[in-house]
């Protein structure tokens, strides 16, 4: 007989789980900011370079033909398409999916946070993710510094200086367990991202809370280029007890640049091995008719009641991990 019927997580942080949401939800009520319930199967998956969609087969005819359906890594996608009809704040609290690793800090399935504000920047928008976390988890003042400023604190390098990703790159090799890779590596961000999650992220405080902003034009995703200086997007990171918690944009609202940002995706999935995806065409019909001005973060959940409940790993805090679902 199995073992591992049991539920993954302690009866306790079930009830912390349901209290933390309704901590949450409790945070959005006080603020105005309405919550929406999107769908998980679409059309369309995503062109993100970094993300995968797991994908279904239904049986039965769909008017649009396609009988592959893509589960959703984020709703995003929908929430924007709320975002353009109604022009309202508007957050959810959802499942999603993704065809990724299982760790630590990872399971296929797991809750996501994300929440957008009309006509807030991407500064008042991290005000608000410090204010939740100092509501919900009792966090202390959070620490804002620039992406380029953490790589001249940490490393002694500034990553936007002409040259440096070659002296990273350098910084990296040096390093057994990554030299092989890193010496065949020529992808810039690669190199970016390896040398920041690896050198980086390990010497921010424990206890502090740290966002970090200004990411490379390159690394935008889906964030507004700065208009005062094109070499970094309007993008932000948090990092809080050793988790990587959440990630923010002062949105693109151009679908012009949208469809232009599929298209540079897509070319990078070839380029790597990895299939091209369909560009979402109800987002960028969206977008056509008028995204307002805004800011939206993705905070995942689980990891958030990770730090409340000092868990080590996400498996201890879901009601049934990957292993046991």
């Amino acid at each position: 007989m199995t073992t591992n019927w049991r539920p993954t997580a302690d009866w306790s942080v079930l009830v912390k789980r349901a209290e933390l949401m309704r901590q949450v939800r409790q945070f959005f009520y006080k603020r105005n900011v309405t919550e929406v319930d999107t769908h998980l199967l679409s059309q369309f998956g995503v062109t993100d370079c970094h993300l995968d969609n797991l994908t279904t087969e239904f049986k039965y005819p769909l008017p649009f033909g396609n009988k592959k359906l893509y589960l959703q890594t984020s709703p995003e996608y929908a929430m924007k398409r709320i975002l353009a009809a109604y022009k309202q704040d508007i957050y959810q609290l959802s499942h999603v999916v993704r065809d990724d690793e299982v760790g630590r800090f990872h399971n296929p399935e797991f809750t996501l946070l994300e929440w957008y504000r009309v006509s807030y920047d991407d500064t008042q928008l991290i005000t608000e993710v410090a204010e939740l976390l100092t509501e919900l988890c009792d966090a202390p003042e959070t620490r804002v510094i620039t992406y380029q400023q953490a790589f001249i604190n940490y490393l002694n390098i500034d990553p936007l200086a002409e040259g440096a990703v070659a002296e990273i790159k350098q910084n990296l090799i040096k390093r057994p367990a990554l030299s092989e890779w890193m010496s065949e590596e020529t992808d810039k961000d690669t190199i970016l991202q390896v040398a920041f999650s690896e050198l980086i992220e390990s010497q921010f405080p424990n206890d502090v809370p740290m966002c970090i902003t200004e990411f490379p034009q390159s690394q935008a995703a889906l964030a507004k280029i700065d208009k005062h200086d094109a070499r970094v997007a309007r993008r932000f990171e948090f990092y809080y007890r050793g988790v990587e918690l959440a990630n923010g944009y002062n949105e693109l609202t151009d679908p012009a640049e949208q469809r232009v940002r599929f298209k540079k995706d897509n070319r990078w999935r070839e380029k790597h091995g990895r299939e091209a995806q369909p560009e979402d065409t109800h987002l960028l019909a969206a977008m056509e008719f008028g995204l307002p001005a805004c800011s939206g973060v993705a905070l995942g959940f689980d990891r958030l009641l990770m730090i409340v409940c000092r868990a080590k790993t996400i498996a201890q805090v879901l009601p049934f991990s990957i292993d046991s679902a």
